[in-house]
């Protein structure tokens, strides 16, 4: 079995992260895409969040990206103590303590950069999800009543942080 690799992202890791996150967006489940964007705005997204000291994190398997967890600090500078999470895991990697390990070690780089507050939106119907946040120190804050809408079925979005104060 190939051992899987937490590593802070590069630019040798943005094409195989943008087809995880085209898999995971796919899946029509966990995020708020459908599809990944276009290879160029990932490679953008991921430039900016390297430029800018963002945290962000991939799990990489077989030289492939086959997991992911990012926080971006809000640009706002009332809101820049803060940030938001975004992460995804590959189906055939799930279950492993994959995403805790991945969060936990983005979570942590985030606060010693000087974050206060992260948060993050999660689908309600996403319980292994929503118990990994809680496990990890995020707790609800509020629920968006049908504020998601994916092939006709809407759901709730629940809206989750992890405070530092």
């Amino acid at each position: 079995m190939t051992e899987t690799v937490i590593e802070p992202i590069a630019e040798r890791h943005i094409e195989s992260f943008h087809q995880a996150l085209d898999t995971v967006a796919r899946e029509r489940r966990y995020l708020t895409f459908l599809e990944a964007p276009p290879l160029e705005s990932t490679r953008d997204f991921v430039r900016d969040m390297i430029a800018n000291g963002h945290s962000q994190f991939v799990a990489v398997s077989d030289g492939s990206v086959i997991g992911w967890c990012d926080i971006r600090r809000h640009s706002q500078p009332v809101h820049a103590h803060g940030g938001s999470l975004g992460m995804g895991l590959v189906p055939a990697f799930r279950g492993q303590g994959l995403g805790e390990r991945l969060i936990r070690l983005t979570v942590d780089d985030a606060l010693a950069k000087g974050l206060l507050r992260i948060e993050l939106s999660v689908h309600a119907d996403n319980v292994r999800a929503i118990r990994l946040y809680e496990r990890v120190g995020f707790v609800r804050e509020g629920v968006g009543r049908h504020a998601v809408c994916i092939d006709g079925r809407f759901l709730d979005v629940i809206q989750m942080a992890l405070v530092q104060i």
